[in-house]
């Protein structure tokens, strides 16, 4: 089968590594890059509690991204196992199944939680973090009946959805409804991140709360709001008139665009009636500010923001995949009391006093019609392609990029 594999070559990354911030093409085009399109073997089912899936579309996420330009903090290299088959986000079809599979058979459409903690890796009994539901804190990622890796599509036994076909443990596979397309389907991974960080911090009604960044997630934030029947009012600053149009769509109270003049300081200040102060040299502060800022891009000037913009006492959520950041300012965390929460991907969560996979509780929503997330998808590629498909996926503002799936 065709795949596009990730393999850690230390002299072709560490040449990729210093031409591509020059180039930045260089990490997919170039002839020492560590990205291949191959042809492989189909995997094999590790044991017969395993499935294995025909995928149909194969989203592009932001880690990906991350990990293609060599982005990534090496502090994650003991949970990846080389070489692996990209992409974590996927709906297709089961195409075979193991002895000992139970409520799954051939043929139905479903979607796939990639994480791979203790039940998929056969530990017994499962770790404290997995035995309380956090299966994303799982222990023994780099342990067990499989090969070190977070996540379906960092691990090289279970290949990823950037190639024709996955395999996973029972315990992963959720069935999608009919009323489910298979476009939504894709987009169950990513929102169940927005999803799972709005659940363990939700906004009271009452509350302001400040989304940085209308790439997927942040729509996806708006949308788990929103879904969730929380009428909390919802500030987003964006950087592109598309985001702010879906932004608005999925049910923003307003939007504001970042630019490098400070306009916008004051701008989003004023909707939280906060002031804007001006030190004796440096950035400007906000003194008052939102309830609760996501932060879902990840970069200095993101996390700079999110301190800024956060009220006294407030709290502020990390889901932008930050990873080693210079320089940033840690005086507002201590002089305003904030909490900081990381997110990382999904486990389980309560919805209407019942404790179910994040991943579950997503398709529930979409089922009943309370999200469509179908419109983010404006890219579809086959997996020749994936050099456009990167490239588009990268250039947000050129193709006006939301989310890029491969079609296989």
């Amino acid at each position: 089968m065709k795949a596009i594999q990730f393999d850690l070559n230390i002299p072709k990354y560490t040449f990729s590594k210093a031409m591509g911030k020059l180039n930045p093409s260089l990490y997919v085009n170039g002839p020492f890059n560590c990205l291949q399109l191959r042809d492989v073997k189909t995997p094999e089912l590790p044991t017969d509690e395993w499935i294995e899936l025909k995928v149909k579309y194969g989203g592009i996420c932001g880690s990906d991204l991350n990990l293609i330009s060599l982005k990534d903090s090496p502090a994650t290299s003991p949970f990846i196992s080389f070489p692996f088959t990209i992409g974590h986000e996927m709906a297709g079809t089961i195409s075979k199944t193991g002895k000992e599979v139970e409520h799954v058979s051939v043929g139905e459409r479903v979607v796939i939680d990639p994480i791979l903690s203790c039940e998929a890796r056969g530990i017994t009994p499962p770790c404290r973090e997995c035995s309380q539901g956090n299966y994303n804190l799982c222990n023994h990622m780099n342990s067990g009946s499989i090969s070190p890796g977070l996540l379906t599509g960092t691990c090289k036994n279970t290949g990823g959805s950037w190639g024709n076909y996955v395999v996973a443990h029972q315990s992963q596979v959720i069935k999608l409804p009919e009323n489910v397309d298979d476009a939504n389907g894709v987009l169950v991974e990513p929102f169940s991140c927005a999803l799972h960080t709005v659940l363990q911090n939700p906004p009271q009604p009452s509350d302001t709360v400040f989304v940085i960044g209308s790439g997927v997630i942040g729509i996806c934030v708006i949308a788990a709001i929103r879904a969730l029947d929380i009428s909390c009012k919802i500030v987003v600053l964006v950087k592109y008139s598309f985001q702010a149009k879906l932004a608005k769509e999925f049910g923003a109270d307003q939007v504001f665009f970042l630019s490098r003049r400070q306009d916008y300081v004051s701008e989003v200040a004023e909707s939280f009636q906060a002031n804007v102060l001006h030190p004796v040299f440096g950035e400007p502060i906000v003194h008052g500010g939102a309830d609760i800022v996501y932060e879902c891009v990840g970069n200095k000037k993101s996390l700079d923001d999110a301190l800024r913009f956060a009220g006294k006492g407030g709290k502020v959520v990390l889901l932008g995949l930050a990873s080693v950041v210079d320089n940033l300012d840690m005086t507002m965390i201590w002089l305003n009391e904030l909490e900081i929460k990381g997110s990382f991907a999904y486990g389980m969560d309560v919805y209407k006093g019942k404790k179910k996979r994040t991943l579950q509780i997503a398709v529930d929503l979409m089922e009943q019609n309370k999200v469509n997330l179908a419109p983010l998808i404006t890219h579809y590629f086959p997996l020749e392609h994936y050099r456009e498909a990167i490239a588009a996926a990268s250039n947000k503002k050129k193709q006006n990029t939301m989310k890029v799936v491969f079609e296989l």
